[in-house]
């Protein structure tokens, strides 16, 4: 499997907010969310006006077919999302289609994010994921630290080092 990984453009937000429905936490036996929870305040701001000054991302293609996202937005004090650390940290948000994951594409995207993300001048990732969630392993496989615990969730923080 050949994976190929492109810089997220203001032509992807259509894929972005698909990315975006499949990045929300839905434990196993519970229905999953009508998709008018992505125009949720809360929710849209995390691909509104995509690509604005700060944002970074990636897509990750499968024979030309985009099947994969990673994508960070620096949000501030007083619109914080919920994986808010710092005005000066993006907030990851990452999903993959479901026939894609358990395969090393997330781990791919993550490795490739990173680079992108020190590129850009960040030091560090923060993140919100519920605690139940599989992808908690990963993150933690990649680096990232709870640094807090709200409600069900977990904030993960990874400082960027590259070598």
């Amino acid at each position: 499997m050949s994976i190929k990984f492109t810089e997220a453009a203001k032509k992807d937000l259509p894929f972005l907010r698909d990315m975006l429905y499949e990045a929300i936490f839905v434990a196993e036996g519970e229905d999953p969310y009508p998709r008018k929870i992505l125009d949720l305040p809360a929710i849209s701001k995390y691909i509104d006006n995509w690509k604005k000054e700060g944002d970074i991302g990636i897509l990750a293609y499968l024979n030309n077919i985009a099947i994969g996202a990673i994508w960070g937005r620096i949000f501030s004090n007083e619109n914080k999302g919920y994986g808010f650390v710092a005005e000066n940290i993006p907030e990851m948000s990452m999903a993959i289609k479901s026939e894609y994951r358990n395969q090393g594409i997330g781990t791919e995207l993550l490795v490739n994010f990173f680079k992108i993300a020190k590129h850009a001048g960040y030091n560090a990732i923060s993140l919100s994921v519920d605690q139940k969630n599989p992808a908690v392993r990963l993150y933690k496989k990649m680096g990232f630290k709870i640094v807090d615990k709200p409600g069900s969730d977990y904030t993960m923080l990874k400082e960027i080092h590259l070598y």
